[in-house]
């Protein structure tokens, strides 16, 4: 046999397996590096706190047809909406270092071609996340406004209460941006072997009858709106059948060649 041993290539394995403690200690570092995070993103948030309120969340009711009043109702109204809204921003200009802490918690359990990945991985989560957030405020949220700013007689004024404009701005936001992250998501499952895209295709009617829904539910009551919204969605659905599909493709062919 003139094969040399040296030319054989051996799988590759993940790295040693931890303790439970080792793992509670690992969990324990990356919630302290993505609370500093939060922190850090937080403080220079704080610096343009006027701007985040007055240019970005506000300018949805000033902008929308007619004019949306907001008021304040209690004494420490404002305070608590500049915290919140600081802290929120905060969180999201940090969302590339809380991702990033997330993946190199599960990176022990990856395998070394995997693990190269996961720079590109907290990329894409933050570009699909604020693409969300990006998609709800300049589409969602105006059209949204502007049709319950016009809607009802004119012997009633809307006059909104401050935080609930602000629960109604950040739901939407958190809620676009969660809903973009479907690739991604279904990028780990099939990952981990949870979702096959014959799962998603076998279950597209079932999904396009509930994005369908979601969408009659985040919009105003008339068909434009809900097919504005429905069509994005759906084709994050068809993405994610791709992603899976690619996905469990290269994961069967390392395993075939590693075998």
């Amino acid at each position: 046999m003139s094969e040399n041993v040296h030319d054989i290539e051996l799988p590759e394995e993940p790295q040693r397996e931890m303790s439970f403690w080792d793992h509670l200690e690992e969990l324990r570092s990356r919630l302290i590096w993505a609370l500093v995070g939060i922190a850090v993103g937080t403080a220079i948030c704080a610096f343009f706190a006027d701007a985040i309120v007055n240019k970005f969340l506000l300018a949805p009711a000033i902008n929308a047809r007619p004019p949306l009043k907001i008021q304040n109702l209690r004494p420490y109204g404002q305070l608590m909406l500049y915290m919140e809204i600081v802290f929120i921003a905060g969180a999201v200009l940090s969302l590339p270092n809380t991702l990033y802490q997330f993946w190199k918690f599960i990176e022990p359990a990856l395998y070394p071609h995997e693990r190269k990945y996961i720079s590109s991985i907290v990329f894409f989560s933050t570009f699909f996340f604020l693409f969300g957030g990006a998609f709800g405020y300049y589409v969602l949220i105006p059209n949204a406004l502007s049709f319950f700013s016009g809607f009802g007689t004119k012997y009633i004024e809307n006059i909104i209460d401050i935080q609930a404009y602000f629960s109604f701005i950040t739901g939407i936001l958190l809620a676009c941006g969660a809903v973009f992250e479907l690739p991604m998501l279904s990028y780990f499952l099939a990952k981990i072997g949870i979702l096959s895209a014959s799962f998603l295709k076998k279950y597209r009617r079932h999904a396009i009858v509930v994005i369908l829904f979601v969408s009659a539910a985040i919009t105003p009551p008339d068909v434009g709106s809900q097919i504005m919204i429905a069509v994005p969605f759906y084709i994050l659905y068809e993405i994610s059948i791709v992603v899976v599909r690619v996905t469990r493709a290269n994961k069967e062919k390392k395993k075939a060649a590693s075998e």
